[in-house]
């Protein structure tokens, strides 16, 4: 059975990270077949390079049309036979050119419980909605924005006086242990 991964970034990659070392220490078996990345100063990177993964650039500023730049990414990503695309971090729409090229093969991982707080700003919307349990998603990607099949889902509670930066940093923990699991569910389904 195929285990690659493509993982798509475009900043710190702690996600990334927490798929790395999940590979690493035998919680999740797979491959990370290349990590691409928007940005060229994406930190995310390093970590990449230092576990000996292919990287690869693809500036999105490079190509005329969305549409273009997610060809190049499937292009990418078809030469090195990925069976499931992974979002860590990347902040990036992607077009129908891109979903409809890996059908129910691309995960996200979401700082919320998706339905609820969808798009930017999840931990500030959950603060501000007066919620008292946040968590994560991961999910597979439809063309709707955060609106795919979930995965796995985690809860986490929202304390008294939290900003969004707190509560970011404890759903953030969460998605480290979450990420690995809902991969190697996905992959379990293939």
């Amino acid at each position: 059975m195929n285990r690659r991964l493509g993982v798509l970034i475009s900043g710190r990659g702690s996600n990334l990270k927490a798929i790395i070392d999940a590979i690493r220490d035998g919680r999740l078996n797979a491959t990370i077949a290349i990590v691409i990345s928007n940005r060229a100063d994406a930190p995310g990177l390093d970590h990449a390079i230092a576990a000996g993964i292919e990287t690869l650039v693809l500036d999105h500023k490079a190509y005329a049309t969305r549409q273009d730049y997610d060809r190049a990414l499937v292009s990418e990503l078809n030469k090195r036979a990925v069976a499931l695309v992974c979002l860590a971090g990347f902040m990036r729409l992607l077009s129908p050119v891109f979903v409809d090229a890996f059908p129910n093969r691309i995960l996200n991982i979401h700082p919320s419980l998706l339905p609820k707080y969808p798009g930017l700003h999840p931990q500030q919307q959950a603060l501000d909605d007066g919620a008292t349990v946040s968590g994560a998603t991961v999910h597979f990607v439809n063309k709707d924005l955060d609106a795919g099949p979930v995965v796995l889902q985690r809860e986490v509670p929202v304390l008294p006086g939290d900003t969004a930066d707190e509560l970011a940093a404890r759903i953030l923990e969460v998605e480290h242990r979450l990420y690995p699991e809902a991969i190697d569910a996905a992959l379990s389904r293939q």
